[in-house]
């Protein structure tokens, strides 16, 4: 068992750096978003969400909404994965009840990318972390994030979203030398991003690997891992121990070679991996971050107070962050987050 930490000033971040807490710290993936009325009132002031995302005062309110519901333990930058291919100078677009349209990347664009671009063209976000940060109480950590280079990918090349991810592995077997070139453009823009992040205020990062499902161990490893790991090593090379959670969804069976090849300080879990698993596989102080299904807490009731509990006291031996297993739903009702948070945070 590890030791359990005394009260830290950010129990979250502490928990990230491998001390347990008598309770585990919460914060929800998504927790700024649509469930929330106060979210929909600002985003009705902005014509797009890509300017919602890049107006900081907007996006420092919608950052901080939940943790005035909540007594949540952190707040994560109001942001998108997909600012990187903005910043890279795709096109981008959000349609309302479809999801990103990106304009598909082709082995002829790749030069047509800017990575010189990124950090001033993502000077908005900086600010909108710098707002967030004076306003944070000492307590709450403050979380900024990316995409992993393979998620990001997937978009650029099909132009959308995917359950397969069909286009981007085609992709990356007929087309190998320009895909190795695509990842190695978000690679390095990735470290450029996060490492102003910190710089802005963020006590950790989160890695993204939202699609990590669907390949096999020898493209797992290069396309999952690789990146993820180069990432880690090139933030560390100018933010020493710098703290990073690492969220590979749907890495299954190969979470194990995940946390111990990237180097992540914690790693999340999604609501598909078995508690007895993780526990099993993973080393034992590993911090571990999740993983209740985004559905049973939209359900709500006791189904869902018992698998929260459940949860807890699985991984009651190690340091742990509760979370959910993906991003909170946007037909989520409010009372059924204010009751998750109680439980997590009191026990009852």
């Amino acid at each position: 068992m590890t030791p359990t930490a005394p009260p830290g000033i950010k129990p979250l971040l502490n928990t990230v750096r491998g001390h347990r807490q008598a309770r585990p710290p919460i914060w929800i993936m998504r927790q700024a978003g649509r469930y929330l009325p106060e979210y929909r009132a600002v985003r009705a002031q902005v014509g797009s969400f890509l300017e919602l995302c890049y107006t900081p005062k907007h996006a420092a309110e919608v950052t901080l909404q939940p943790l005035r519901r909540f007594d949540l333990d952190a707040a994560i930058v109001f942001s998108d994965i997909l600012v990187i291919p903005d910043a890279l100078g795709q096109t981008v677009g959000f349609e309302t009840g479809e999801g990103p349209r990106l304009e598909p990347i082709t082995p002829e664009g790749l030069g047509k990318l800017r990575p010189d671009n990124v950090v001033t063209h993502l000077a908005p976000v900086f600010e909108t972390l710098e707002r967030v940060k004076s306003a944070l109480a000492p307590d709450k950590t403050l979380i900024g994030f990316c995409g992993s280079p393979w998620t990001v990918a997937t978009y650029m090349i099909a132009g959308h979203g995917s359950p397969d991810q069909a286009a981007a592995r085609l992709f990356a077997l007929q087309q190998p030398e320009a895909f190795a070139r695509l990842l190695d453009i978000l690679v390095e823009a990735s470290i450029d991003y996060l490492v102003a992040q910190f710089r802005a205020g963020a006590d950790v990062v989160q890695l993204f690997e939202s699609w990590a499902l669907n390949l096999d161990e020898a493209q797992f490893a290069a396309y999952v891992i690789e990146p993820n790991r180069r990432i880690v090593a090139g933030v560390r090379a100018q933010i020493p121990d710098a703290p990073v959670i690492g969220f590979p969804r749907g890495a299954a069976g190969m979470l194990p070679a995940y946390a111990e090849a990237v180097g992540v300080n914690a790693l999340g879990l999604d609501h598909g991996t078995p508690l007895a698993f993780a526990n099993d596989a993973l080393p034992p102080g590993l911090p571990v971050q999740g993983n209740l299904d985004p559905l049973r807490l939209a359900a709500g009731g006791r189904q869902m107070e018992e698998r929260a509990e459940a949860i807890i006291a699985g991984f009651a031996n190690r340091p742990h962050i509760f979370n959910l297993g993906h991003g909170i739903i946007p037909q989520t009702p409010v009372e059924h987050v204010a009751r998750l948070v109680e439980i997590v945070k009191r026990g009852s």
